[in-house]
């Protein structure tokens, strides 16, 4: 039957990029024909989010004399309100951000903790080979809302109660479900709805998904945000929230206990960068897979692809068998830095990158690379970024993991609890092996670039393994293909997926899916070098980005066409 699907597949991208590569559904007038609409430009403050309800509150915040990581925090609760699949207070949340008064980039890991009281044996106990995708055992302490409250402390102007407000009247009055939150919602709500009483009350009406167009109303997230706002932080961790979430993980067979959530903290962390042809691009370090990124470009940097063009068989090639090597040291090494010791460094030098660079054949595809030996020196999603009139920028991923994260859903809380727990492994002798009051391998990763020691760029791209490969296919865009910042993320896009994770290594090749604007000639010389070439279905990511020129003092914002985003300015 895979054969049978994976043949069906290649005859389809075969029919769909023969018929459709060269043909353009709308005639540009200016910029490249591929690009769906122009880059905003504004100057005194830019916000790009999924959904344009959030984006506009995220402007009214800036508008009212909020920071740039106020917006971000507004944006996040509209988003945990508006697309309830992909974000929430029952999740995780990184950040990269620029501080226009200090000049310097700072890094924020508001990941959660594995339960104290859950140890190895028990799994063991329970015979498992790995971690449930769903479920109780899949749930770590949540870490947005701390993270929150750390950038609010540090860079935020509003009080609490005038960001989360917005949040709260949607929740509370309702708001219109547009088309792919809608798609997405109902897919990402099949393995529960019918199951599950407390999923059904919160996220359903009746029993079925909301359909476009419809208002839809969260009375629970909206009492949720209005503790929040009023009470802090500690309402989550340690007061009524806190409370509500034991007994309820308790009575659905979790192991979380009150002293997980107080004794949360999120952490403030350096990020990490290589420099790519002049640019300086920024990651979060492990437990995170930035850094997979860095070790990419530093593959890519030694090969001409501004000679080869975009969608070139070179292009594809160099950049696949680059994914390939990068990441198995990420199902490898990628771990929580407080339980190993990583060579986070080695890992995005230079000099490993010509070490493994020797290991891509010009005309053939890998089948498989082995991790990789540095030496040790003495880890579903909504993004946004927004900048403000005084030069801040924020770039901010926050997830619950697959849709609607574990599954579980407190409801008197109405938000679901994120799976993060899913992706430790249970091999003993594993960097990212479980334990108490660890930090599971992420998948959710911000990025930034600067440029001679500025702001350049602010910008992530969504969808689990696809963001890295995101990261790096923007960064190529621009930086190697002269795209602007909408062309760049309009582009086709290709993601190359394997079997090898923190349980198995790739044997096979994989396969690399392609859009449909890559030419059927790069498909095809692709195959004869070894390639399984495959079409596939919303696996692409989502994309916002916002750009800094600052010799005339404006910004550019662009927003993902694959998603009902927006970027907006004024």
């Amino acid at each position: 039957m895979g054969r049978r699907c994976c043949w069906i597949g290649w005859l389809a991208i075969c029919y769909y990029a023969l018929h459709s590569s060269h043909i353009s559904a709308h005639d540009r007038i200016a910029g490249r024909p591929h690009a769906t609409r122009s880059e905003v430009i504004a100057r005194q403050g830019m916000a790009a989010t999924s959904h344009p309800l959030a984006t506009q509150v995220a402007i009214d915040i800036l508008r009212r004399g909020g920071s740039a990581v106020d917006a971000a925090i507004a944006a996040n609760a509209t988003l945990s309100v508006v697309e309830p699949m992909m974000c929430g207070p029952g999740g995780d949340l990184f950040a990269i951000l620029w501080d226009a008064k200090s000049k310097q980039l700072y890094g924020l890991n508001a990941s959660g903790r594995s339960p104290y009281d859950l140890t190895l044996d028990h799994f063991a106990a329970q015979q498992l080979k790995a971690i449930p995708t769903r479920g109780p055992l899949s749930v770590s302490v949540p870490g947005c809302v701390d993270g929150w409250f750390e950038l609010h402390g540090r860079f935020g102007n509003l009080p609490m109660e005038q960001i989360l407000q917005p949040a709260i009247t949607y929740a509370r009055d309702g708001f219109p479900v547009s088309e792919q939150v809608a798609f997405d919602w109902e897919v990402a709500s099949r393995s529960f709805r019918e199951n599950d009483a407390s999923f059904r009350a919160v996220f359903t009406i009746e029993g079925r998904t909301p359909v476009k167009g419809e208002v839809v109303r969260n009375l629970p997230m909206a009492q949720t945000l209005e503790q929040l706002a009023h009470d802090g932080r500690d309402a989550f961790y340690r007061g009524p929230i806190a409370q509500a979430l034991v007994s309820f993980m308790q009575s659905r067979g979790g192991f979380f206990s009150l002293r997980d959530l107080a004794d949360h903290r999120s952490q403030w962390v350096e990020p990490v960068s290589t420099n790519y042809r002049g640019y300086d691009v920024w990651e979060i370090p492990p437990n995170g897979q930035g850094i997979s990124v860095l070790q990419m470009l530093n593959i890519l940097e030694a090969y001409d692809l501004r000679r080869y063009g975009f969608g070139s068989k070179e292009h594809v090639h160099y950049f696949v068998e680059a994914k390939k090597l990068a990441y198995e040291d990420r199902a490898k090494f990628y771990a929580d830095q407080d339980f190993n010791r990583l060579p986070v460094e080695a890992l995005i030098s230079k000099p490993y990158a010509e070490q493994r660079r020797k290991l891509i054949s010009d005309a053939n595809a890998a089948l498989r690379y082995e991790p990789g030996d540095p030496v040790l020196q003495q880890g579903e999603t909504t993004y946004l970024t927004v900048a403000d009139k005084d030069g801040n920028m924020i770039s901010l991923i926050q997830s619950t993991f697959n849709g609607f994260g574990s599954g579980l859903v407190p409801e008197t809380l109405g938000f679901a609890l994120q799976n993060r727990g899913s992706q430790f492994s249970l091999q003993p002798d594993h960097f990212n092996v479980y334990a108490p009051h660890k930090r599971p391998f992420h998948t959710i990763i911000p990025a930034f670039i600067t440029k001679d020691g500025q702001p350049f760029m602010s910008f992530g791209v969504m969808g689990g393994a696809m963001q890295p490969q995101g990261h790096v296919q923007i960064i190529m865009n621009i930086v190697d293909f002269d795209m602007n910042l909408q062309e760049a993320g309009d582009a086709p896009r290709i993601n190359h997926e394997g079997s090898s994770s923190f349980t198995t290594t790739m044997t096979d090749g994989g396969t690399v899916y392609v859009e449909s604007g890559i030419p059927y000639e790069t498909v095809r010389e692709l195959m004869k070098m070894g390639h399984k070439v495959g079409f596939s279905l919303n696996s692409y990511g989502g994309y916002q980005a916002i750009r800094l020129d600052p010799k005339q003092g404006v910004y550019f914002g662009a927003s993902e066409s694959r998603k009902d985003g927006q970027a907006a300015g004024y």
